[in-house]
This record gives C-alpha cells, structure tokens and sequence, in this order.
C-alpha cells in the first residue's frame, strides 16, 4: 500500500516545478531542510512565470532561482535570514528580508501568509510512511497545513533526527515526492579561535556554573567556549538551543553534558536545526539523546526561561553607549537577521538565575585597513537594532563584561566605555560628554 502510494507521486523535479503557476506563494523548508534540487528546477522556469514569491530562511548555498533571476523578472526570493551566499547574491536587492522573531516565524502561517506550494527536503520514507525532516525542525509544523500542495524532496545523505514532536509527514499528507541528486548536506567545520575569541570565551566561563542550560551561537568564540569548559571541572550542564553545533559534541564526549538539572525535556539535549561537521550530523542520526522540536517550541521565550539557569551566549557586530545591540545589518546594508538571538536573550536573562551574553571583538578593520571601535557613540543611520536597549543583559569583549541591567545611561555608558579598545576610550568619554550622556555631577 505504501509502496503503491510512493509510485503514484514520485515525479521529476521538473514536473514537480510544472506545478508552480504566476503569482503562486512557496514556501521552501529552512536551512538545511531548503529543496537545493528543486530550486535549481525551478530556475529553469524563469522567463515561464511571473510574480512568483520564494519565502526561505538560511538557504544553504547560492540559489539557483536568485542567480538565473537577479532581476526578478520570474522570481522574487525573501529570506528571513541571509546566509553568506545570500549576502553575495544580494546585488540591487535581489533577495528581499522578512524581519522577524524566530519563535514567531510558524506563527506568520496561521496569521498572515498564504501559500500555495511548499517543498522541503526530508530523509527517505520509513517502513511507516514517514518522511522525516531531519536536522530542521523549525516551521514544517505550521508552513505545510497552510499550503495547498506539498513537495517532499527526498535526500539520502539526511539523519533522521528524533523528536521532540512533528518531527516527521506522513505520505498520505504529501502530494509530490521528489528523488533529488543526494548531495551530501552542507558542512561548516569547526573554525580556530582566535586569541580573542579565547579571552572573550575567559570572561564568559568564570561566569558559568555546574548544572547552567546552555545556549550557544555559532563561530569562533562558541568553539573556543567549548574546549575552555572542557577543560575545567564545570559539570552536569544542560542543552536548549536553537542551533546544534559541533561545540556541543565536543562538551558532550568530555563529559560535560547531562541535561540532568534540566526542569523540561530532562536529560535530552533540545534544539530546531543544525548545522556542522558531518561528525555531529552522523551522531545526531536515529541518537535519543537529542529532541528536535519546531521552533515556537524550542525559542519560546517563556519556555526557555523555566530551565534554571538557562545561559544565552551569541554573537553581534557592535553596540552604541546607549546600550543598543546590532547584530544583522551594517547601515542600510543587511547581512543576516535577527534569528533567535532576542528570543534567547530575553528568555535566558528571566529564567531563575539565568544570564544573557552578546559578544564582540572591541574593534573591526574595514578595507583600507583602518581600525574602528565596535562600541559607538551611537548606532549609524540605517543600522537595525537587534537587542533594544531594554533587553540587553551582558555584552562581553575581550576586554571585559558590562552588565547593563538596571543602570541608567551614564551607569551603561561607563560600563561600556571600560570594555572598549584602549585606543577609542578619550574618543567614546569625549562623545559621551556631548551628547549629554555624562554631566559634571556623574563624571
């Protein structure tokens, strides 16, 4: 029966993209759950269509549809998040961004999207009908009932990742099965700290405690956090994350990681995608210690507060003395989105004994070789502001911590000035005197 239902909808990806018709909304699977195959199918049909809308978050790689189509004569891509080949892609805005909270994104289903085709890339179907969805687990639950046709891109290479919940769809919800090429999933190899990746990794673990749920970013800094816990005597940490890295793994295989003080999801190491070596995929395959869960679950921030002591630790490109975090954008121009780091930040800062980092090299080098502070005097007309003012807890540099909670501007702004690079601080207190920030009374 099953096997009859898999020969009646197997079809060839450009048959599968014959269904796409002008005007049609598709909604594609996110980060590594993105159809790769059945873009590069759809790209051939441009010149076919008109005023068909891509919604994606993370595409893993170039898009063929942006890349044949930069003029969107057929195709207007819009991604939630920019990866480093949208970035590049993103010439006289080819790719459109959808400002959003990840927790809230599924919700965008129920209440304002329409869509009418959705494909996403799953494991091969098992012995029971199911397809599963792998390393993302984020917005299938919400995006595929919204749709009125459904893509299923099968991929071999894959792990078959256990839930959590609605980690998998039934055939008998799928109405096109696609066998693609089975390229292997993009990996991203653990990167070499650098030396200040390591002191901004220092701060942070003199901070951290036995029994402290972790959530982690990706990049240097979260690989150099990994191996300095590893070598401490920090044990019996927990796991509730949006992205699984390779950070984990190694934490994991040291001994470090229990999940045992966790208050939910107790001893299961809880997350929405991932993306890493093919080490951490293969040990995520068919393995109970992880839960997938889509991200309205995961990135909750009322969820993520009722594991104590929750830690958020993520990156940024820059603060102003006011205490505003950018994280996504450099003036007008958007390089990734805002992701889950507020919902993070937010929920880790009000979990019982809980604590938020964001964290930044004190200074960046632009292409003439000049050196510029990464904390301002003010953000740059045009920058996003990812972390309001309001919500950021801890931002964190090599020089140091500056906890912001509960100071007022002067308090914010001494703070910040103190983890500064040495060679921007006069310039910083200077400002900060004319823009009223400091007065004789407090400085």
């Amino acid at each position: 029966m099953l096997n009859e239902q898999y020969r009646k909808k197997s079809v060839s990806a450009e048959k599968a993209a014959g269904v796409v018709k002008s005007n049609d909304w598709i909604d594609y699977g996110h980060m590594l759950s993105s159809p790769m195959y059945m873009d590069k199918a759809l790209s051939k049909r441009v010149g076919e269509v008109t005023n068909v809308n891509i919604r994606c978050s993370g595409f893993p790689g170039f898009s063929a549809v942006v890349m044949v189509d930069p003029k969107q004569q057929s195709f207007t891509y819009n991604t939630a998040f920019l990866t480093l080949a949208d970035r590049a892609l993103n010439t006289d805005g080819a790719i459109s961004h959808i400002p959003s909270l990840y927790h809230e994104i599924p919700g965008f289903s129920r209440k304002h999207h329409h869509t009418d085709i959705c494909i996403i890339r799953t494991t091969p179907m098992d012995n029971n009908g199911f397809f599963n969805y792998g390393i993302c687990n984020d917005c299938q639950k919400e995006m595929i009932p919204n749709a009125k046709i459904i893509i299923v891109e099968v991929n071999e290479t894959m792990p078959r990742c256990l839930g959590g919940n609605h980690e998998a769809i039934h055939i008998s919800d799928v109405d096109y099965i696609v066998e693609s090429d089975h390229e292997p999933l993009l990996t991203i190899p653990s990167t070499e700290p650098s030396e200040n990746d390591r002191r901004i990794a220092g701060h942070i673990i003199s901070e951290l405690r036995n029994g402290d749920c972790i959530q982690l970013g990706i990049g240097g800094m979260p690989n150099a956090l990994g191996r300095l816990i590893a070598e401490t005597d920090i044990k019996d940490l927990g796991v509730h994350t949006e992205m699984m890295v390779d950070a984990y793994l190694d934490l994991y295989n040291a001994g470090k990681i229990t999940n045992l003080n966790k208050v939910v999801d107790k001893g299961k190491m809880v997350y929405t995608f991932a993306i890493g070596s093919q080490k951490l995929y293969d040990f995520m395959d068919n393995n109970p210690l992880f839960s997938s869960y889509p991200v309205d679950y995961t990135n909750d921030p009322g969820r993520i507060a009722l594991n104590d002591q929750a830690v958020s630790i993520n990156g940024c490109i820059e603060v102003d003395l006011f205490g505003q975090v950018s994280s996504e954008s450099h003036g007008l121009r958007q390089i990734s989105g805002t992701g889950g780091q507020f919902d993070f930040h937010f929920g880790a800062y009000h979990s019982r004994g809980g604590r938020s980092y964001v964290c930044m090299n004190s200074t960046r080098t632009d292409k003439k070789g000049n050196q510029h502070s990464t904390i301002r005097p003010f953000l740059e007309p045009g920058t996003i502001v990812t972390l309001p003012r309001t919500v950021v807890h801890n931002v964190v540099t090599e020089y140091g911590i500056a906890m912001l909670k509960g100071k007022s501007l002067w308090e914010r702004a001494e703070a910040l000035i103190g983890i500064a690079h040495p060679d921007h601080k006069d310039r910083l207190m200077n400002m900060a005197h004319d823009m009223k920030i400091f007065t004789n009374q407090n400085r």
